[in-house]
């Protein structure tokens, strides 16, 4: 049976449509489509009394009747079938044709044939609009749970990320406050000590004062990973001083030239964003020696005329098959930081090795741009 259901036009219905009748068709309202197939199936009748017996033009009252089916209803359209099925017996009676024919119920079988024709194309074009009409809904729909799947994802990923940034700052307040104050009155305890067995004249002195010395050593690892684990000071210059003290700190530590850059001072007033540009900066020169192998890493933090730029290049290996964990978590990792201070993510290879990633935040007000190579 036809839809009951009157719809509003659609113009994607039927995509064979010329692209300027589509327009037309989104363009007007239902009631304004049926009134002119109305009119069009007139015109189509009145072309078809004109014709006589010669030409027959029951394929083209069928246009109208699509049009009517797909844009405006199915009941309209078996109403403009009747119609059609009327004008054509009326023309035909008008022109004298009914004086042809050898009995009286032969207009009406004929009619009745071409209503039943009329009849099914109107019922499958409905049936076909109420498919497209069920199957955009759920595209739809689909579209709108994806985009909220994504959307929860996006916020478990950042707040993963605010967790271990918490915990981290957590832990490395614990390990200054803590474990280097305790370090500290073991050292000067044993300082004590050394000093007594110093006096006595006693042959452990030397011990005691390397003991003394191995714990000061621990506590200059102590505050070391304290500051790696809550690097970036409240001012605003706090982020420059982190990333020189990591250089600094990972050159002493893995044998590498690590050096840091910056021409003039840049200054980073959130203390989010100055944490999160560190923590790209620390992730992207541990791939660098783990499995870039690099030699010379260089950090450079600028202020362009777009924003803030950091870079962290390197003479290593590149994103080759030598580093298999290129595209890996800490890729992910960098860009989901960048995006979450509304910031720009970018990897690019160097010729003949070595890898250069950089994140550039967009001063307040800049228009957007593509990062720069």
């Amino acid at each position: 049976m036809p839809s009951t259901r009157e719809e509003a036009p659609d113009a994607q219905a039927w995509n064979g449509l010329p692209t300027g009748v589509e327009r037309w068709l989104a363009s007007h309202s239902p009631r304004t489509i049926g009134l002119s197939c109305l009119l069009v199936t007139c015109v189509i009748g009145y072309v078809d009394y004109l014709s006589g017996t010669q030409i027959t033009l029951s394929v083209v009252y069928a246009l109208p009747i699509s049009v009517m089916a797909l844009f405006v209803g199915g009941w309209a359209a078996t109403g403009l079938s009747v119609f059609s099925v009327v004008i054509w017996i009326a023309g035909d009676f008008f022109a004298g044709i009914q004086s042809q024919v050898t009995g009286v119920h032969v207009p009406a079988i004929n009619g009745s044939l071409r209503f039943l024709f009329y009849a099914f194309l109107v019922y499958v074009l409905s049936r076909l609009r109420r498919l497209q009409t069920g199957l955009e809904i759920r595209v739809q729909e689909r579209a709108r749970a994806l985009a909220r799947e994504t959307a929860e994802r996006e916020r478990l990923e950042h707040e993963m990320l605010e967790i271990s940034e918490r915990e981290q700052r957590r832990i490395g307040q614990d390990l200054h406050d803590g474990l280097c104050q305790h370090l500290t009155a073991t050292a000067l305890a044993g300082h004590v000590l050394a000093e007594k067995l110093t006096s006595k004249g006693l042959g452990e002195t030397r011990d005691a004062n390397r003991i003394v010395d191995m714990v000061e050593e621990g506590i200059s690892l102590a505050r070391n990973m304290a500051k790696g684990l809550h690097p970036v000071e409240m001012q605003s210059d706090g982020l420059m001083q982190a990333l020189e003290e990591f250089a600094a700190t990972t050159t002493q530590l893995f044998g590498v030239e690590c050096r840091f850059e910056c021409n003039s001072p840049v200054l980073i007033h959130s203390p989010a964003t100055a944490t999160h540009l560190y923590r790209i900066a620390q992730e992207a020169v541990s791939n660098a020696i783990k499995h870039g192998h690099a030699g010379c890493i260089t950090v450079a933090l600028e202020e362009t005329e777009v924003g803030v730029r950091l870079s962290v290049s390197d003479n290593g290996d590149g994103m080759t098959k030598a580093s298999p964990k290129a595209g890996g978590m800490g890729l992910r990792i960098m860009a989901d930081r960048a995006k979450m201070i509304g910031g720009r993510f970018a990897v690019q290879a160097h010729r003949p090795t070595g890898v250069e990633l950089s994140c550039l935040i967009p001063q307040l007000g800049a228009p957007p741009m593509e990062m720069p190579s």
